[in-house]
This record gives structure tokens, sequence and C-alpha cells, in this order.
């Protein structure tokens, strides 16, 4: 059973140019440090927010939109927010037992 974050780290077309959901390279794929990555992933996230808030005003503004492409980009937004919750929690763990360990 595939969870919410392989549903969106995999790369889905849905007759879009672009894929709705882009993976975050792995450590040892790119050249760019921690901090870039997380900056590229928050400014996905972001992204993902706004076309799922032009496509929702579109609909709701009768022009040419199909309600499944409403759904899907507000899913994935949802989806991405998720993640990026649960990245701040680790770090937040992560943080905290360095701290306890220095003690």
């Amino acid at each position: 059973m595939q969870t919410r974050l392989d549903l969106y780290t995999r790369n889905l077309t849905l007759g879009q140019d672009k894929p709705l959901g882009t993976a975050v390279p792995v450590t040892g794929e790119s050249n760019g440090s921690f901090g870039d990555t997380l900056t590229r992933a928050l400014n996905e996230v972001s992204d993902a927010r706004d076309r799922s808030s032009d496509l929702t005003k579109r609909f709701a503004a009768g022009e040419n939109v199909e309600l499944h492409q409403v759904m899907a980009a507000s899913e994935e937004a949802g989806i991405a927010l998720d993640m990026v919750i649960e990245l701040r929690n680790k770090v937040v763990e992560a943080y905290r037992s360095v701290i306890s360990m220095q003690a």
C-alpha cells in the first residue's frame, strides 16, 4: 500500500505539461547543501499551494477547469504541507537529541 508521501514524491502528469509531484533528491544525488535542498522543497510546497489556490479560484469563477484538477491540486498541496510539518518535527526532534547528549 502506498503512503501519502509515496503519492507525493512520484511524478504524476495527469495530462499536464509539468509533473504534479517532484521528488527531492536523496543525500549524495545533488551537489547542493541541506539548506539548498530544504529551500527548494519549501519553494515547491509554496508553488503547490499557489497552484491549488489559482485552480480553485478559476473553478469558482466558472472558467474551463475540471473538478478533478482542482481536487488533485488541493490534495497535492495538503500532502506537501504534511510533509513539511513532519520534516520540521524530525529536525526539532534531532536537535533536542543532540542538545540532550551534550548535557
